[in-house]
């Protein structure tokens, strides 16, 4: 998904984000170069614990939008974001570590006890597999089956959209082009696009 021309050069990022954005975005680097090649488990593990160190902030307060989806060169850039920001950029990461795209989901869910809406990402290393959630308000890796705070609502990867049902069931309902902020962000994500909050 991203190339060397897709990443901003350091000029830009220092100047957009300053010399601490910056060196965010170098620890990024150095954590896939770390993790390359690394058995999965140390993979999911090194990128939900390097992500979840940073801020949760909603997205009026930093890019002044309702709903935006920072990229990961944005977010880390600014070093906090909301809940798709940490979802979003645990996603890329794995990606370009070579995880398939068919073991991972982006899930939007209802969070429990706030009553409000959630996302998280999931790993199976098969369909029949029970998925893990990597999330940033419960910190540890867990079993799906123990999130018992989460309700399903849709899910999506690079490819697929699915809805959920309250059983846990879930349906193919076509490609994940249909939802727009994703197409946005994946177009964003290429380009290495920064966006000033």
């Amino acid at each position: 998904m991203l190339s060397n021309a897709s990443i901003p050069v350091s000029g830009a990022i220092t100047s957009r984000y300053g010399s601490t954005g910056l060196e965010r975005i170098e620890n990024w680097q150095s954590l896939m170069n770390r993790l390359r090649g690394q058995p999965v488990s140390v993979q999911l593990a090194g990128v939900n614990d390097f992500f979840n160190r940073l801020g949760f902030v909603d997205d009026i307060d930093i890019w002044r939008q309702e709903d935006y989806w920072a990229t990961p060169i944005e977010f880390l850039g600014v070093g906090r974001g909301d809940c798709e920001e940490f979802a979003l950029a645990k996603y890329l990461t794995l990606r370009e570590l070579g995880v398939p795209d068919a073991q991972l989901r982006l899930h939007y869910v209802k969070y429990v006890p706030y009553n409000q809406f959630h996302m998280v990402l999931s790993w199976a290393a098969a369909p029949q597999q029970m998925p893990v959630i990597l999330d940033n308000i419960g910190k540890t890796i867990e079993a799906a089956t123990s999130r018992r705070d989460l309700i399903p609502i849709y899910s999506f990867n690079g490819s697929n959209l699915w809805t959920s049902t309250a059983g846990g069931q879930e349906t193919s309902v076509g490609d994940s082009g249909r939802l727009s902020r994703w197409e946005d962000w994946q177009v964003r994500v290429r380009g290495g696009v920064m966006h000033t909050p």
